[in-house]
């Protein structure tokens, strides 16, 4: 072996998972979506080894979004969802794969903004927002947790005209008003409790968080958000140019 150089040498146990997690690849390209993944039973007897090792290679195949739990068993789940970075809508972006948009209302209410939104929003501590929280749907499947918050004196109109199970986005534009640019921030995170139950997953489950400030045409501030979304079930898509 030449000068300076080591043979990497990796430990029993991450042999036997690194073979059973390429065996359960070879499997899954077999199956079609929906179709059941065998058992821990079956998959440690079929490849002799311990159910805890086929247990942490199926826990990794679950938070890639290879496959989904259904019931008691698991399944083969369909492909993440690829959501473009845009200055487009969810139910634009959603639309365009192929996918159904929907959106379950949590809460629609004035609060005071805190230092962090008065600041994205250009106001004074403590000035009222609307914020809208709401859980997205592709499918019917929960795939995100979006809080928005708007300047309540210049969207005041939507209280009383908009639909919050609607495109907020579509909405915002029939006031007239024109998204230009966004800053956007993405990273992972786990989810709180709260969070998880409205997502319908575990803590553990790894998820991405956008932070994301719209300005108009005049570079005024028109909203603040913070979105889940689960980190099995979608992606996301950036094409760059030069």
């Amino acid at each position: 072996m030449p000068s300076g150089s080591e043979e990497l040498v990796l430990p029993a146990r991450q042999l036997k998972s690194y073979v059973v997690r390429t065996e359960l690849e070879r499997i899954l390209a077999e199956l079609e979506e929906g179709d059941p993944v065998p058992s821990e039973r079956d998959l440690a007897v079929r490849f002799e080894v311990a159910r805890e090792t086929v247990r942490q290679a199926l826990r990794d195949l679950l938070v890639e979004g290879r496959i989904r739990r259904q019931g008691r068993g698991t399944v083969v789940s369909r492909p993440k969802m690829v959501q473009p970075l845009s200055l487009r809508s969810y139910t634009e972006g959603a639309i365009s794969l192929g996918r159904v948009p929907g959106r379950l209302v949590v809460s629609f209410d004035d609060i005071p903004a805190d230092a962090d939104t008065a600041q994205a929003l250009g106001l004074a501590p403590g000035t009222p927002v609307m914020h809208l929280e709401r859980v997205l749907l592709a499918d019917g499947e929960r795939i995100g947790l979006e809080s928005t918050y708007l300047p309540r004196a210049r969207f005041a109109g939507l209280r009383a005209d908009y639909d919050p199970t609607t495109s907020l986005y579509a909405a915002v534009r029939a006031t007239g008003v024109v998204y230009s640019s966004a800053t956007e921030r993405i990273e992972t995170v786990l989810a709180s409790p709260r969070e998880a139950a409205l997502l319908e997953c575990t803590t553990a489950l790894p998820l991405l968080l956008l932070h994301r400030r719209s300005l108009d045409q005049d570079g005024a501030p028109i909203e603040r958000v913070r979105a889940l979304y689960r980190g099995d079930r979608i992606a996301f898509e950036a094409q760059l140019s030069r």
